[in-house]
């Protein structure tokens, strides 16, 4: 009987042993990484054994938390002394009030701060560190002590809710997510031209017909003729609605920025109240996406309108900044208003850009009355900056020196970077963007200080965000797609100081943060299981050399066929090259699944593949990924939009290239295509000149298709034999009025020029 006893107690050890061995701390993986992490030894287990113990200045952090755990693992810490504990403690000599000190032993978690934010962003790391839920019958912690502190005051997303509306719920989730990732700010834009989406109790009309259009524009800007779909479309925030967001963003450690859009971006204020604008003529909520030139008249009674709206705006929002907007304010109708050409000379303005400062200025100076500093987009630094505004740099960095050098604030978001309603895969079943590309590498490696600035100059920058406008974004799916991972990448940036930070390590950290935000139902883009490619052309050969962010295996196949995990087709060094080729591929586990979608290269070994290749000017750097050599290896840019390594960007200049095939060549047809974005500055050329050799007469070629995205140019010769081939593409010239970006030179963009 005692055996039959001693053999169960052995059997019951066996399994709490084996239970133990499933209890395996996770890995930590946190995003943003820490300033400095050191691993030790051990695990704490997290069960209702253990005490939650607070210093009273922390206690809602604490009680956040608890509430964590209660809602993922149904598990709540009590305030009692035991064995175990969690303890939240008050550390004044720490420095940086969003700085923090994490510290996990066998018996007890340490998290000590100045503040409540450094304690919350403790916690964030915390939660990062415990397992999902159901993932594990025990909660256990690996042991370690993190000392970690943002290298930036200012981390912030942006989300354009005029464009199109979206839930307070999404906005919610959306403002979890960035506490998750220690995001400090929310920039919402609340009006446009195509929407008014704040309650303002004085003027009804705004929430009865600026918060409504009558339709919306279908497809992309850039599509000829524009379409609608007939359905009327909009919304609101109630005031009551504001100040729970508020509250629910404070409690996060967040601060909502409203932005209030003037002069320009403001005809759906006029639409309610035509007085505002210089015509007084009635016009409609805009119903297409762009620049248009009803804007804000500078008299009284807009002045007056303005000074009560933010009245009812700095009740709402308790941050210290109020957004202006400021940029893309055409000033067509301020030329031919009597009442602005007055106030010029009366003010001894120098043009409509010093009218421009005017009313920022005198804004500025409403907004600072009521206790709030302003921000607005890098065009309030034409005429003259107002004296205490802060700048938000979007077209490049140059606003952001400018103004750095002038000693105001600045903080970074250039299109480049941070705008992420851009492409960010080459995968032709993307969903419709605004243009342009943005992949994740590419946001991962912005430095938020420009290379201008000096030191001290350095101390203005506060820090940089990532914007999300919603043209093409309708609904809150598509905004967690084109958001995520993006921002995730950016809040690293912001945050981290850690030297030994690196892409390929953050990826491996981003496949476990996915998990949570599979958990968390956020429909992210998964692109880490893509593949990229790449011709190399050396010593005379060329091979096709494939890459993947993760460790996981490549399979190619170059016989069109999908690939098929199979040893022979795992790839192991860059494929060879000796005819035109069709190439896929992918990337598997090692199970054999496959993790990402099929990538397909087309690749046409026409004449000019691997020949020396010049061009007269460089193209702009924001859009020359591939090079010179882009245009002549093989490859064709996508047909949908510019922004892939493929399609070379010039802006506003003339361009002439020159191929060089060394020897005489026999040349039957060249042919090359131009994006035609007119919706975004881009134009095709009107004609171009081909000469061969060094003859001085050019065969020409006109192109008239000027509605269609894509614009081919072909020539088809007969038997011409030539060492050279030049090119001269002459800049379509000045954007006419009533297009988008009226006044200013086209950009040219070009993809691949085949020679047959």
């Amino acid at each position: 009987m005692k055996q039959h006893h001693y053999l169960k107690l052995l059997f019951i050890l066996f399994l709490v042993s084996c239970n133990q061995e499933k209890t395996i701390p996770i890995k930590p993986n946190i995003i943003p990484i820490p300033l400095s992490q050191v691993i030790n030894k051990g695990a704490f287990f997290l069960n209702k054994n253990v005490a939650l113990l607070f210093d009273e200045e922390l206690k809602n952090i604490a009680e956040y938390f608890n509430s964590y755990l209660k809602t993922e693992f149904d598990l709540e810490l009590a305030v009692t002394q035991q064995k175990q504990k969690i303890q939240f403690s008050i550390n004044s000599s720490i420095k940086n009030e969003e700085a923090y000190h994490l510290k996990i032993e066998e018996n007890q978690i340490l998290i000590e701060a100045k503040t409540q934010k450094g304690a919350f962003y403790a916690v964030q790391s915390l939660i990062q560190l415990l397992p999902l839920k159901n993932e594990e019958k025990q909660i256990s912690i690996q042991c370690l002590e993190i000392t970690d502190a943002p290298q930036f005051k200012y981390r912030g997303m942006h989300l354009d809710v005029s464009r199109h509306f979206f839930s307070v719920d999404f906005i919610k989730k959306y403002i979890n997510i960035m506490s998750i990732l220690k995001k400090n700010t929310f920039h919402w834009h609340l009006t446009e031209d195509q929407g008014w989406r704040i309650e303002i109790k004085k003027y009804p009309k705004l929430q009865e017909i600026a918060a409504f259009r009558n339709e919306t524009l279908i497809g992309h800007y850039s599509d000829q003729p524009h379409k609608f779909n007939g359905k009327k479309y909009g919304g609101f925030y109630t005031q009551e609605e504001i100040k729970d967001l508020v509250k629910y963003a404070l409690e996060r450690q967040i601060t909502i920025i409203p932005e209030i859009e003037m002069p320009g971006h403001s005809q759906a204020a006029i639409a309610a109240y035509p007085q505002l604008g210089c015509t007084e003529k009635q016009v409609e909520v805009a119903t297409k996406w762009g620049i248009f030139n009803d804007i804000y008249c500078p008299k009284e009674t807009t002045f007056k309108f303005l000074e009560d709206v933010i009245d009812e705006v700095v009740e709402l929002f308790p941050g210290k900044y109020i957004h202006i907007g400021g940029d893309e304010a055409p000033k067509t109708n301020w030329k031919n208003c009597r009442h602005c050409q007055k106030l010029i000379k009366t003010k001894k303005l120098k043009d409509e850009h010093g009218l421009q400062s005017y009313f920022i200025t005198r804004m500025e100076k409403y907004i600072n009355s009521k206790g709030k500093q302003i921000i607005g987009w890098d065009e309030i630094l034409e005429g003259g900056l107002a004296p205490n505004a802060t700048v938000m740099s979007w077209r490049g960095t140059k606003g952001a020196v400018q103004a750095a050098k002038e000693k105001h604030n600045v903080i970074l978001t250039p299109g480049s970077h941070c705008y992420f309603d851009h492409y960010q895969s080459t995968n032709e079943n993307e969903p419709l963007a605004f243009g342009g590309f943005l992949p994740l590498e590419k946001v991962y490696s912005f430095h938020p200080i420009p290379k201008e600035l000096t030191k001290e100059e350095s101390k203005y920058v506060l820090g940089a965000q990532g914007n999300l406008w919603t043209e093409y974004i309708p609904t809150s799916e598509q905004a967690e797609y084109m958001a995520f991972p993006r921002a995730i990448a950016l809040s690293e940036v912001v945050w981290s100081a850690n030297k030994n930070k690196n892409y390929t390590n953050f990826v491996k950290r981003l496949e476990r943060f996915n998990l949570r935000l599979d958990a968390m139902n956020v429909n992210y883009a998964n692109h880490l299981y893509e593949v990229k490619g790449e011709l190399i052309s050396k010593n005379g050969k060329l091979t096709y050399q494939l890459e993947t962010t993760t460790d996981k295996k490549i399979v190619y196949t170059t016989d069109g066929n999908d690939p098929i995990f199979l040893e022979k087709s795992i790839y192991k060094k860059p494929v060879e090259i000796d005819s035109s080729t069709i190439l896929k591929a992918a990337v598997f586990n090692n199970d054999g699944k496959q993790l990402g979608s099929v990538f397909k290269q087309k690749i046409n070994l026409h004449k000019a593949v691997g020949k020396k290749i010049s061009l007269s000017v460089a193209p702009h750097k924001s859009y020359n990924a591939g090079g010179k050599q882009a245009l002549i290896n093989g490859i064709s840019g996508n047909n949908k939009r510019y922004g892939d390594k493929e399609w070379l960007g010039f802006s506003g200049e003339d361009v002439e290239i020159t191929i060089d095939f060394d020897e005489v060549t026999e040349i039957n047809s060249i042919s090359t295509r131009f994006y035609n974005g007119t919706g975004q500055w881009i134009y095709a050329p009107k004609k171009i000149n081909i000469f061969f050799d060094d003859k001085n007469h050019p065969f020409e070629l006109k192109l008239n298709n000027t509605e269609n995205l894509l614009v081919e140019a072909i020539l088809v010769g007969d038997h011409i034999k030539a060492k050279k081939i030049k090119i001269f593409i002459p800049n379509y010239g000045i954007i006419p009025e009533g297009k988008q970006g009226a006044g200013h030179k086209a950009w040219t963009f070009i993809d691949e020029i085949i020679v047959e």
